[in-house]
């Protein structure tokens, strides 16, 4: 059974670098993603402003993916590029570049406008989902609750038209509660629904986002976030003189362990099996 129509579907971590790649491998996961967020800080820029370009993105999807072997979703904003037909380039580019799966936002880049028309969101998700023939998984996504647009009913009628214009996955980041995320889950059925962490309002667990109908979970820049804040502290015991503290983690001969098992991964497999039907929808 796929990874996403399964029991329990699947939690995808998002990795930032080759070793963060490697130590989720390691730990066991299945599949990763890329993070726009995550990968956009590490160069020192902005998320969701088009200072990351398209190819940058590709290759770093690509080191992510040969160094793993697993497959990798890519977290590709709003498709890179004004027009659907940039979007389907970028998923002709993510297919050639062995990803399993890609992200299509309906954001705009624009700070004013943050989030695009109806019309045009639904567009670029088709156009997306024309371009990848089923060849590499398309979720769709809107960016309504993380954009300061708590409309559920906008969220859930984007989502539905995603679908209904052949997206595989579904995500809306940070519905408010759980009542918001299973009204997502039940009105886009049976397409699996991928959620970011939990609600906003309550960190759940695994199982209980399970038992919500989530099929898959993903961390965003979380991970990240949290080796930032370990590099926090240990910056502050470093200017409070404290070295031990400062210099305590993983030791470097682990770390050379974990690159030399990640070289000539195989080429990496599918996230979903487009073959399995699901109340006559591919998912």
């Amino acid at each position: 059974m796929a990874l996403h129509t399964r029991d329990g579907g699947l939690v995808m971590p998002n990795a930032w670098d080759g070793l963060s790649a490697l130590m989720l491998a390691d730990a066991g996961f299945e599949a990763i993603a890329t993070s726009s967020a995550a990968l956009a800080a590490t160069l020192g820029r902005a998320d969701g402003r088009h200072e990351v370009t398209r190819g940058e993105h590709l290759a770093h999807a690509r080191l992510l993916g040969r160094l793993t072997g697993l497959p990798v979703n890519g977290d590709f904003e709003d498709g890179y590029g004004d027009t659907p037909e940039d979007v389907a380039a970028t998923v002709e580019a993510a297919v050639e570049s062995g990803l399993a799966g890609i992200g299509i936002e309906d954001t705009s880049g624009n700070p004013d406008q943050p989030i695009r028309d109806f019309d045009d969101a639904i567009n670029r998700v088709r156009s997306a989902v024309n371009a990848a023939k089923r060849r590499i998984v398309v979720t769709g996504r809107t960016d309504n609750f993380l954009q300061g647009r708590p409309d559920l009913d906008d969220t859930i009628r984007r989502l539905t038209a995603f679908a209904e214009a052949g997206a595989d996955v579904l995500y809306a980041p940070y519905p408010p509660d759980l009542d918001a995320l299973v009204a997502i889950v039940t009105a886009v059925a049976p397409t699996p629904v991928n959620v970011l962490i939990s609600p906003a309002d309550k960190v759940l667990t695994v199982a209980e986002l399970q038992k919500a109908g989530v099929k898959r979970i993903s961390l965003g820049p979380a991970l990240y976030t949290h080796a930032m804040e370990a590099l926090r502290q240990a910056t502050k015991a470093l200017v409070a003189g404290d070295l031990t503290t400062a210099t305590t983690g993983m030791s470097f001969e682990h770390i050379s362990d974990l690159l030399a098992h990640g070289t000539n991964q195989p080429q990496p497999a599918p996230l979903l099996t487009h073959s399995s039907q699901v109340e006559g929808r591919s998912t």
